[in-house]
């Protein structure tokens, strides 16, 4: 796994053993970013279930202001530091070591909204629509923040709309897809 593009591209960063966690692909981490390239420069991205931080890492190496990446596995946080070390990119980045759900809460009123926000869950366990019902009525994001859930293909893309967010677009894949959110004005 590498970075594909910014100012750390094409250094290579690592992954953990095991199948705790499913980097995502260059190819699919490519075309992700293809879609996203007019909305990164200087936002503030938030990388949920991390894994080792090359959602993020890209991110932040294609011109975010700012990355917090949240992963439960301490194993897992060690490797996204090594690769923030590695890609000269820690200075705007902050890694939580603690389940997705306690990260959020914590964050609340102490961090200012992110402009995309991902997640790559652990998949068929629905974890992203119990992340789409704190972030309905959350201060993290605003009505225009765009949230992203890597999913596997068995994944309803409507189930989110259940929870109040507006279906933006679908990028299906081989073996996943990529289900796009906004916020929308359902809260306001």
């Amino acid at each position: 796994m590498r970075v594909i593009a910014g100012k750390a591209r094409r250094l290579l960063l690592k992954t953990i053993d095991g199948l705790d966690t499913r980097p995502t692909t260059d190819r699919i981490k490519e075309t992700l970013f293809n879609m996203l390239q007019n909305d990164i420069p200087g936002c503030r991205f938030l990388d949920l279930f991390a894994g080792s931080g090359g959602i993020g890492i890209e991110a932040l190496s294609r011109g975010a202001e700012a990355a917090v990446f949240v992963e439960s596995s301490r194993k897992a946080a060690s490797c996204i530091q090594e690769n923030l070390k590695t890609t000269q990119l820690e200075d705007q980045a902050s890694v939580m070591v603690c389940d997705v759900l306690t990260a959020l809460s914590r964050m609340e009123g102490k961090q200012e909204p992110f402009d995309i926000v991902f997640m790559d869950p652990p998949y068929n366990q629905e974890l992203e629509l119990q992340v789409l019902s704190y972030l309905k009525n959350s201060s993290l994001i605003r009505p225009d923040s765009r949230i992203i859930v890597e999913a596997s293909l068995e994944t309803d893309p409507e189930a989110g709309t259940e929870e109040g967010f507006q279906l933006e677009r679908i990028k299906t894949y081989k073996t996943n897809q990529h289900i796009f959110y906004t916020k929308g004005e359902m809260n306001q």
